[in-house]
């Protein structure tokens, strides 16, 4: 594996983890109020968190070189390439619980916080693993091949949260009120507290994020098994997950093709981990880099051109919401043209 050699002082993992804090915390004050996030100020938030993650890649650059900042780049794309997916999966549990548009916000802040936890834990196990296990690689290789040969066949699959055994367990051992307090998580109902539906709908969140984390944590192993690297990749890539999804879920019916480029790069970073134990060893980073930015370009333009050429709309969701013909606006199911799933019933 291409695995700079450098190991980053304490006290660079300290200043990270300061500055990460402080974004959040910018990010969080700014929407304290929960007002409807719009496109426009959505996709300004999503250019800053797209210039803090390229400007830390300079960095690297400056400070070890070429090759890391290549290795960073690597793992920041493909996990942010993936994080669109992730997207598809909150738009429908967004819509299954119907959770208002003015705490959507919350929802994704309080899951990115969860989900840099998770893949810090599962960054370091990984890390471990396979420095210590040879044989890891071939599983973890072996894992992401299947993982893109199941995302590139089985993409519409329904996702029902009702069936997260996390999401059952809260429900049945947490008193839980099945209704939207505001933006409130927790509330007091005749003298008991209560979890709200909001809670339940992050649970549902927090629950999917982690099967994300082990595929994306993984596909950025195969670049490097340099945990600074692949921390900060993880970490810049997820930041801006929230603005990106008020940026796309718009937009998302469109790329139809994007899911066959990712499970292309998962198989690619699968056979690219196996490779590596193999004789023919570590493929270069510009190799790298460039299979991944190539396929991302591709399935987004070729989404782009196939969509327009219909009008807009995807031969998956044509067959299945036929909008005018029923006379309703095809605005407001969830993105992808997958089926609306019905609102979480009350307990």
């Amino acid at each position: 594996m291409n695995d700079p050699s450098f190991t980053a002082p304490l006290w660079v993992w300290a200043a990270l983890t300061v500055g990460i804090a402080v974004m959040l915390a910018v990010d969080l004050l700014a929407h304290r109020d929960n007002h409807v996030i719009g496109l426009r100020e959505a996709t300004i938030w999503s250019a800053v968190w797209i210039a803090v993650g390229l400007g830390f890649g300079l960095v690297l650059w400056a400070w070890q070189g070429g090759e890391t900042a290549g290795t960073y780049y690597s793992g920041y794309l493909i996990e942010k390439a993936l994080s669109v997916d992730n997207i598809f999966v909150f738009a429908l549990i967004f819509s299954f619980f119907a959770v208002p548009d003015a705490y959507q916000h919350k929802v994704l802040f309080w899951g990115v916080i969860g989900a840099l936890a998770a893949r810090l834990a599962f960054i370091f196990v990984g890390a471990r693993l396979l420095e210590i296990f040879f044989w890891t690689a071939y599983l973890l290789g072996a894992f992401l091949i299947w993982t893109g040969w199941k995302m590139a066949f089985s993409h519409n699959e329904e996702v029902d949260p009702d069936r997260n055994p996390v999401v059952r367990l809260i429900r049945k051992v947490v008193p839980t009120d099945p209704r939207y307090h505001g933006s409130r998580f927790l509330v007091r109902l005749d003298g008991r507290r209560v979890v709200t539906l909001l809670f339940v709908a992050l649970v549902a969140i927090e629950a999917t994020d982690l099967v994300f984390a082990v595929d994306s944590v993984a596909a950025v192993l195969a670049i490097t098994t340099n945990t600074f690297l692949v921390w900060t990749a993880n970490a810049f890539a997820i930041l801006g997950l929230r603005s990106l999804y008020f940026c796309l879920a718009g937009l998302l019916r469109r790329f139809v093709h994007l899911h066959y480029g990712l499970a292309f790069l998962l198989a690619f970073a699968g056979a690219k981990l196996i490779l590596s134990e193999t004789p023919v060893g570590k493929l270069p980073i510009p190799l790298t880099l460039g299979v991944i930015v190539v396929t991302i370009t591709v399935s987004v333009v070729s989404s782009l051109v196939s969509t327009r050429s219909r009008g807009g709309d995807s031969s998956e969701n044509s067959g299945e919401d036929s909008s005018e013909d029923s006379g309703e606006d095809s605005g407001d199911g969830p993105p992808g043209g997958r089926p609306e799933p019905r609102r979480a019933a009350p307990d």
